[in-house]
């Protein structure tokens, strides 16, 4: 099952090469971190605030790609954790044609942000998350889960 999701909090500190997004539980409590590259995170900034720059960076790229191409970024999906990696989808629709690209969760989110594309988050994510933080998932009816410390490994890495 898929659980909306939305950017809750964004974490910057410049001197770190370490940031940290959470995603909070849409009408629920539960959380969890995502550790990203410094980059992603300005570019999650920059496209939240709305802020203009006089060129295009990778994000607004890959946004204006999608648009001239005819397709529309639907929704983000973040789909599995393997390892303290997180995994996400690009869901994209073009001429009701479903498209979807894989995508590290900070470059997804920074692509999305701007147009508030749904974030959904698979179930098992979340209990995966909560468990490799030590904390006891909640039952579906409810309750609260705050994980902290998790890390993306794979966030800095290139695909």
């Amino acid at each position: 099952m898929l659980v909306p999701m939305h950017l809750s909090r964004i974490l910057i500190r410049e001197m770190a090469d370490m940031q940290v997004i959470e995603l909070t539980e849409t009408g629920g409590t539960r959380t969890f971190p995502i550790v990203i590259g410094l980059p992603e995170a300005f570019a999650i900034d920059r496209r939240i605030k709305g802020t203009q720059i006089p060129r295009p960076q990778t994000h607004d790229l890959l946004a204006e790609t999608i648009r001239a191409l005819g397709g529309r970024l639907r929704e983000i999906r973040i789909t599995h954790l393997d390892a303290g990696t997180f995994f996400a989808q690009l869901v994209i629709d073009r001429d009701g044609e479903v498209i979807e690209v894989d995508s590290r969760p900070s470059d997804a989110i920074a692509l999305g942000v701007a147009d508030g594309v749904p974030i959904l988050v698979d179930e098992s994510v979340l209990a995966e998350a909560a468990s490799d933080a030590g904390v006891e998932p909640p039952p579906s009816a409810g309750g609260t889960s705050a994980p902290d410390g998790d890390e993306d490994g794979g966030e800095e890495d290139e695909a």
